[in-house]
């Protein structure tokens, strides 16, 4: 008889918690920890009807407490050099309200948590772009992080790579949103709308976008800069710069990326046999809704990937999580670079 397939070591469930009921359906779906920021300008999703003030904050960390799961602070913005004290605050807002671990960019803001809440744990957020063991080392060995969030531009050998030699626990993107540009330093955006990514919450302001109906289609720009335009019954993606469509030598198609959502459920097995510890799911600013289904699938998907048993995605998951892709498509992006 041949030997039993061993389970494999079972990668924590990181998913977004943009208020306190995305929080809760976060958590009863199945996630093993949320992530969630403040109402200012310390976290990347700072905008009107996100995130959470110190009652919700406790409340939700109260609610994931009592049911097993963990609740992750993000204070993932760099500080203002005139003065950075407001993240100095949300540091210790963070320690008194519950949180289990801050996920921070700011070497500023790691040092303060390391001399003021020494036995909080400290995530290196994509933020800060790490993208060698060599950096995450450098980040473990002056402020002490615990986990890296790796930013989504490296191949499935190089994450392999990283994995392999630090003792940092490692965290990827499993699905959303795709950034292909140096994470929350873009300066795409901030040269059209005058806002920064990092600081304004998002990469195209709602004040800044525009829809406008015209005879060749409808036009997304961002103030006066033309994105793209689309056919009436095209689907229509996250209006953002680095995702238009540009005329480049005669030829009208996407420069930069595509409007796509990253979708790594084929590659979980090799995920998890390279050593990441936790698979993150982006959309802090998506609905409740969308956090409770994309939630269910992936607790499905990593319970499966981690058994004994052999592996396959479900064409179920693969339907709900299409009906959540950014331009109704779906990438493996860096992971899986086709031209190499």
């Amino acid at each position: 008889m041949p030997d039993p397939v061993k389970p494999r070591s079972k990668p924590d469930l990181v998913c977004p918690a943009g208020s306190l009921r995305a929080l809760q359906c976060a958590v009863d779906a199945g996630a093993d920890a949320v992530y969630l920021g403040l109402k200012d300008a310390t976290n990347a999703r700072n905008f009107a009807g996100l995130n959470f003030d110190d009652a919700q904050v406790r409340d939700g960390v109260a609610y994931a407490h009592a049911r097993g799961a963990q609740v992750l602070m993000a204070l993932n913005t760099f500080a203002d050099a005139r003065d950075p004290s407001p993240w100095f605050r949300a540091a210790d807002r963070a320690a008194a309200l519950g949180a289990d671990a801050l996920i921070v960019a700011d070497s500023a803001v790691m040092a303060w948590c390391r001399d003021h809440h020494p036995s909080l744990r400290l995530h290196l957020s994509v933020q800060a772009s790490a993208t060698t063991h060599a950096a995450i080392e450098f980040y473990r060995q002056r402020y002490g992080i615990q986990r890296a969030v790796l930013p989504r531009v490296l191949t499935i050998e190089q994450v392999a790579q990283v994995a392999r030699h630090t003792g940092v626990d490692i965290e990827v993107f499993g699905f959303g949103s795709l950034c292909v540009m140096v994470e929350g330093r873009c300066t795409l955006s901030s040269w059209t709308t005058g806002c920064s990514p990092n600081n304004a919450g998002v990469c195209s302001p709602a004040s800044a976008v525009r829809w406008n109906d015209t005879t060749a289609g409808v036009e997304a720009r961002l103030n006066d800069v033309l994105i793209d335009t689309y056919a009436p019954d095209e689907p229509r993606g996250y209006p953002t710069l680095c995702k238009g469509r540009f005329v480049v030598d005669g030829r009208r198609d996407y420069a930069l990326e595509e409007p796509t959502s990253l979708n790594t459920l084929t590659l979980l097995p090799r995920l998890i046999d390279i050593g990441v510890k936790a698979i993150k799911i982006e959309g802090r600013q998506r609905s409740a809704a969308y956090v409770e289904q994309v939630t269910r699938v992936w607790r499905a998907a990593i319970d499966a990937a981690a058994g004994p048993g052999p592996y396959s995605v479900a064409p179920a998951w693969t339907a709900q999580l299409a009906r959540h892709a950014e331009g109704q498509q779906q990438t493996l992006g860096a992971y899986d670079r086709p031209w190499r």
